[in-house]
């Protein structure tokens, strides 16, 4: 009944090899993958980690009511009820004061880097601080247990050695900056493309920076007494946009793939599901569910939304739902089906999937009846989630799961 859940914050699912990027090395990622059950299709419910935390923790939606009930337990308390010891080791500070944080049996805060800087060598990067946080946690515990990891090293600090970014320079290009002061801006109609190359070579030197210390702790975790009977699960709780949409870094959290289409992967201690890949659209809160499920944990309440990924491990028949609906700063909202993508707002944009991957072609104006139906689709869907369980929703209309043909 052991679990290690790591949360990369800010890896975007476009930069891992085994999501289909080809330009940035990152073997270990790779090689977890090819270990693990892969979810192609894993998108946040919010980008903000107050509310995602909340699906994490408590299956509880980011567009369900807030509060969830006072009566309904955390993630942490139903381990611990089963016996487990819960540990949370998080670089986050708005983790330590997250409701669910509370029923974790320990708290292991690392500091933030408040300075940052590049590093000379691996070993004084920040990755490498709480990467060996973590593998001195599970050397020392005995039992059942969760470690839940929370590590924001893509997203405060940019400190890998200047060699993991000059890697990735090609003969002609420019030098990539030097700071390790992660960017967020919005860029101009006419910025220079020179300026956003050095910017993404800096973060896939981050990347792979995150890659050769996940690599060295995949490598002493495989030697742990425990590694045997241990669910690895590493996903991330956002992306990081790169100029996609001319945005860099968080700037105003724009619901586009960049940044709710994350990684997910699951490594079974009996190898089920390894190297197989599921197209389902799955959300937070089925990480919830999935752990849950997998450790036959009792008392377990309803969730309006979550549903376990073990039968697509098993594959059972039938799709685990038609609908994602995302949940963004100031009301904004996203939904995504198997053939469309539509962000809410003033104008609505609509992209058909899965052939536009990046979001590139707005084809509102040409699918007006489409755009129109996602918007019912995404108001029933909120309005369900008021009043009880999404599984009562209506299944969606063939051209909005099949697409036009």
């Amino acid at each position: 009944m052991n679990v290690v859940c790591l949360v990369i914050d800010r890896l975007q699912a476009g930069y891992v090899g085994a999501y289909g990027n080809t330009w940035i090395e990152t073997p270990n990622l790779d090689r977890l993958a090819s270990q693990s059950f892969l979810l192609e299709h894993a998108l946040i419910d919010s980008p903000d980690l107050e509310r995602l935390y909340r699906s994490y923790w408590q299956g509880w939606h980011a567009l369900c009511p807030a509060p969830p009930p006072e009566t309904r337990p955390s993630l942490a308390a139903l381990f611990r009820e089963a016996g487990a010891t819960t540990e949370l080791l998080s670089d986050e500070p708005l983790l330590a004061r997250h409701p669910g944080a509370e029923d974790f049996d320990d708290l292991i805060e690392i500091d933030p880097p408040w300075q940052p800087e590049t590093a000379r060598r691996i070993d004084q990067t920040h990755f490498s601080r709480c990467f060996e946080r973590a593998i001195d946690r599970l050397s020392s515990v005995r039992g059942p247990f969760m470690l839940w990891c929370h590590l924001g090293g893509l997203g405060t600090t940019w400190d890998a050695p200047l060699e993991f970014r000059q890697a990735y320079r090609e003969p002609g290009d420019p030098p990539p900056p030097e700071g390790a002061e992660v960017p967020e801006r919005m860029l101009p109609p006419d910025c220079d493309p020179d300026e956003l190359l050095g910017i993404s070579q800096s973060y896939a030197g981050q990347v792979s920076l995150l890659d050769a210390c996940l690599g060295a702790f995949l490598d002493m975790f495989d030697g742990l007494p425990a590694a045997g009977e241990t669910l690895l699960t590493v996903t991330s709780s956002r992306g990081f946009p790169l100029g996609e949409h001319r945005r860099v870094g968080p700037c105003d959290d724009a619901l586009f793939g960049e940044l709710v289409h994350v990684p997910w992967m699951v490594r079974f201690p009996d190898a089920a599901g390894a190297a197989a890949r599921s197209q389902a659209l799955v959300e937070p809160a089925d990480l919830w569910a999935t752990l849950l499920d997998w450790c036959e944990v009792d008392g377990v309440p309803d969730s309006p939304s979550a549903e376990s990924i073990l039968r697509l491990v098993r594959r059972e028949n039938g799709p685990l739902r038609d609908r994602l609906c995302i949940a963004g700063r100031d009301g904004g909202r996203a939904i995504r089906t198997p053939a469309w993508f539509l962000r809410t707002g003033s104008p609505p944009e609509l992209f058909a999937k899965p052939d536009d991957h990046w979001e590139v072609n707005d084809v509102t104006s040409l699918c007006p009846e489409v755009t129109e139906c996602l918007r019912d689709a995404l108001a029933q869907y909120e309005q369900t989630l008021s009043a009880g369980r999404i599984a009562d929703l209506p299944a969606l209309s063939d051209i909005l799961v099949n697409g036009l043909e």
